[in-house]
């Protein structure tokens, strides 16, 4: 029984991680202000008729705080590179010159910083649910188990390390929020 108990933590802890680092990958896509080739992530194109993100097809280069210059490996690429972040609706237009495309960040206004800290917020509360619901999910198994001749005791303990592991991960969502928070709102 108390290997299972075990592989229940253990299985639980990993997808309160892999929440976690899901969570630090959607903050990166929100920008602050400053230019930064990670704004691309998850954004694909079609390459020989496969959807391909755009950091296997070009170069991405920071210019300056807020310039980013993308350089396709082939020139073909060019106007699926254009189109795609467009559709992306990342709130930057890009510049095609035919050889290169160049992403110019405006400035952000005080109304739009708040925007994307509530975009942050929202991701944070969506990691939060995911926890949550980790943790649901391995209390069940847990009286799965009890039902099954696991002692009381020992589901108790079981569960409170659950809590535990819970606690602490939604704190580091916590603290991850404020930390984005300051960076989005610093001028």
């Amino acid at each position: 029984m108390q290997e299972d108990i075990d592989f229940i933590l253990d299985d639980a802890a990993d997808t309160m991680k892999k929440a976690l680092n899901h969570l630090e990958s959607e903050l990166t896509k929100i920008r602050a202000g400053k230019a930064s080739p990670s704004m691309l992530d998850g954004i694909t194109v079609e390459y020989y008729g496969a959807p391909t993100p755009i950091s296997q097809v070009a170069n991405i280069n920071v210019v300056d705080a807020r310039t980013l210059t993308i350089q396709p490996w082939e020139r073909n690429v060019l106007a699926q590179i254009d189109r795609a972040i467009m559709g992306a609706n990342i709130g930057v237009t890009p510049q095609n010159d035919g050889v290169q495309i160049r992403l110019f960040m405006p400035p952000l206004t005080e109304e739009r910083r708040r925007e994307f800290v509530k975009r942050a917020a929202a991701e944070g509360e969506q990691g939060k649910v995911a926890i949550r619901n980790i943790r649901r999910d391995a209390i069940e198994q847990i009286k799965k188990l009890q039902k099954d001749g696991l002692s009381e005791d020992a589901a108790k303990d079981a569960e409170k390390a659950v809590q535990e592991m819970t606690d602490k991960h939604i704190s580091l969502i916590d603290k991850h929020l404020a930390s984005k928070e300051k960076e989005i709102m610093a001028i």
